[in-house]
């Protein structure tokens, strides 16, 4: 998992704007208005760590304000390095030293971030040496015209690999992990792996709200599964620990290889579900579709014509029926991995490739402008996990998205690739 960094600091500080500036994206929303940030914003930077923007702090007026404070207290307990965001033109106070004292009370790194540097107002450091972040530990920067946030993320950079608490698994370990909503069975699907109890198990939703970790070794394969906190629709996430539990999961699917997406067979058609094996696919990884609770219902057959349909965007992903219970396939779920594992590592000769776009061709040509018609002219595989194809030709800008499919489904006549997404890119020459 990503080492995590928190923006924390009071309202219209800039932490908003200075995620936007780390991220060369508008993730988080910018306005004048103090409080505009209510709940946790957060990216991946770079492939190398997780940037979370904050509530900012001040008083709370009523219970919901109140809440949305403890994201700050969560932040400071969730995160590898606490970055506390103060406006550089304006006196700290006792509300920022209270913040201060309790960001280094926690023990975790804390650097002390001076933004809008760039205005005449900003003050001299010596009236922040007060907040007792040491002076090497502060930087003046400019989330508008990014004065002083490549120095800043030096130091970020030096900091996490000496600071994460993170398990660092093996190397060679395939890592799988499990993906659904509560409730679904997730850790008593870890526990049957592990055949001990290492999760707790619970019929209260939100029981796992960390990772656990399970390293084992399945016919000599290295494995290392990954129990999630369950993701509930955005709307119905509070504020808090769950908010970063939330992200968490999401971290847990960009560093898996593959991921498992449990289904409630008792109640198998969610939106929400849905949405997971889309974000799975989007990050490149291997899934597979496990109908859990299997034990609860008399018709799977039903169900598995109707998730058919419900996950007709990914006809290529597995479906495993299991139950934690019974013990049924719960093993199964390993060796199907292993097979995933292969086809997201498979790479196809050149010549096989060129054949098959031929193929593509003849069945269905592609269609251009009057005067002007797409030419692919051949194909090479670039890259692997997830298998990645390059097509070479001339106008391929005027490809329509419907023939790209029709050409993965040709390619996937010959190598099925399960449960495995591939990609496609096409270079005009």
């Amino acid at each position: 998992m990503y080492p995590v960094v928190a923006l924390v600091g009071p309202t219209n500080a800039g932490k908003s704007s200075l995620m936007n500036r780390f991220s060369h994206k508008n993730l988080a929303i910018v306005a004048r208005e103090e409080g505009t940030t209510r709940d946790p914003v957060s990216n991946l930077i770079d492939n190398t760590f997780t940037l979370v923007d904050t509530a900012g702090l001040k008083p709370p007026a009523d219970s919901f304000e109140a809440t949305i404070q403890e994201q700050i207290t969560d932040a400071i307990d969730s995160a590898d390095l606490i970055l506390l965001t103060l406006d550089s033109t304006k006196y700290p106070g006792d509300a920022e030293k209270r913040l201060a004292k309790s960001a280094l009370k926690s023990k975790k790194p804390v650097a002390l971030v001076l933004n809008k540097s760039d205005l005449k107002e900003s003050l001299g450091i010596s009236e922040f040496l007060r907040l007792g972040i040491h002076e090497e530990q502060i930087f003046y920067v400019s989330a508008t015209t990014g004065a002083g946030i490549k120095e800043l993320k030096q130091y970020i950079l030096s900091i996490i690999p000496q600071n994460s608490k993170k398990v660092k698994p093996e190397e060679s370990a395939l890592k799988l992990s499990l993906i659904g909503r509560p409730n679904v069975g997730k850790s008593s699907l870890f526990n049957s792996l592990a055949k001990k109890q290492q999760a707790i198990v619970s019929s209260r939703a939100g029981t796992t709200r960390d990772l656990n970790r399970l390293n084992l070794k399945f016919k000599s394969e290295n494995f290392e599964i990954i129990d999630t906190a369950g993701l509930r629709k955005p709307g119905k996430r509070e504020v808090g620990i769950e908010k970063f539990s939330a992200l968490r999961t999401l971290s847990a699917i960009q560093e898996s290889d593959i991921s498992a997406l449990l289904i409630d067979a008792t109640n198998p058609h969610s939106k929400l579900d849905q949405s997971l094996a889309g974000e799975i696919v989007k990050q490149g990884k291997s899934i597979i579709l496990v109908l859990t609770k299997a034990d609860l219902v008399e018709n799977t057959d039903k169900i598995l014509d109707e998730l058919e349909y419900d996950y007709n965007f990914i006809p290529f992903a597995p479906v495993l029926i299991t139950s934690s219970e019974t013990g049924k396939n719960v093993m199964k779920l390993l060796d199907l991995a292993l097979t995933l594992n292969e086809y997201r590592h498979e790479r196809l000769k050149t010549s096989e490739l060129n054949e098959i776009l031929e193929e593509a061709i003849k069945t269905h040509a592609p269609s251009g402008l009057k005067n002007t018609r797409p030419a692919p002219k051949y194909i090479v595989q670039t890259d692997v996990a997830p298998p990645w194809f390059v097509v070479h030709g001339h106008n391929l800008e005027l490809l329509h998205w419907s023939w790209q499919r029709h050409l993965e489904k040709i390619v996937r006549s010959h190598h099925p690739f399960i449960g495995t997404p591939i990609n496609f890119s096409f270079k005009s020459e």
